[in-house]
């Protein structure tokens, strides 16, 4: 089992930043990738960001130049920097870290922090 903690939402302007944090812990040699999605009120949860193990990352398109995935594998952890925050950015976002197995794959949540960008 892997638990995911996230922190570091909150409130910013238009324009503004904010830098999320996620750890993992338990049974981290099982992660092979990590991520953050979000869910704004009343659409579907969505990726924003996703770095595997080795380094690779995989961004939205809405949010390509504006933010910024990276990882300590050592400390099974991830940070999102985001810039340049827009209202469309409203949600909660939510940490995941996957493990991947021949099958398919086994994701874990955070239970998410709210991130609110004012006008």
């Amino acid at each position: 089992q892997v638990q995911v903690l996230e922190s570091g939402g909150g409130l910013v302007q238009t324009g503004g930043s904010l830098r999320l944090s996620c750890a993992a812990s338990g049974s981290t040699y099982m992660i092979d990738v990590m991520g953050w999605y979000r869910q704004a009120p009343g659409k579907q949860r969505e990726l924003v960001a996703t770095i595997t193990s080795g380094g690779s990352t995989n961004y939205a398109d809405p949010v390509k130049g504006r933010f910024t995935i990276s990882s300590d594998n050592a400390k099974s952890a991830v940070s999102l920097q985001m810039n340049n925050l827009k209202p469309e950015d409203t949600a909660v976002y939510y940490c995941a870290a996957v493990h991947m197995f021949q099958l398919g794959n086994e994701t874990y949540w955070g239970q998410g922090t709210q991130v609110t960008v004012s006008s």
